[in-house]
């Protein structure tokens, strides 16, 4: 068995049951956002996270031993994502990056935000014109140094 296969098995167990990210995730005791990255392969579980999502989803023995283990994260299928949603992204990093750099800059000075200590919320805004997307990116800032 492999991560992905993992993934998978995730991915059509909770289907299949109608499960929604929050509450996997008060099973879990984290973040919505951390558990689907976690579930989806992108992020290291401790033993008692994998557990209560391997009890949760029936999975086997490997698949919990799985869950802990390092992940090899950004693992997109191709270096430009195809999938319209996750392209949307690329897209406004495309349009966008040079100015979150020059006003991160400008704010904090030479250095670079961490994907590393970080937290996301995402959240449903509800407009007359048609439902909206809130996503908050919170990461520590970090100094480049001399040396």
């Amino acid at each position: 068995m492999k991560r992905e296969d993992v993934t998978d098995l995730i991915v059509f167990r909770k289907m299949k049951s109608g499960i929604k990210w929050p509450e996997i995730a008060k099973k879990v005791g984290a973040s919505k956002e951390w558990t689907a990255a976690a579930c989806l392969g992108q992020m290291q579980m401790t033993k008692k996270q994998a557990e209560a999502v391997g009890k949760l989803f029936d999975l086997p023995e490997e698949a919990v031993m799985l869950l802990q283990t390092v992940p090899y994260k950004g693992s997109l299928p191709t270096a430009v994502p195809t999938d319209p949603l996750v392209y949307r992204f690329y897209e406004l990093v495309n349009a966008f990056g040079t100015t979150f750099k020059a006003l991160i800059h400008e704010e904090f000075g030479d250095g670079i935000m961490s994907a590393i200590d970080y937290e996301m919320d995402l959240t449903r805004l509800p407009n007359e014109k048609g439902d909206r997307v809130k996503i908050v990116l919170s990461g520590k800032y970090l100094q480049y140094k001399t040396y």
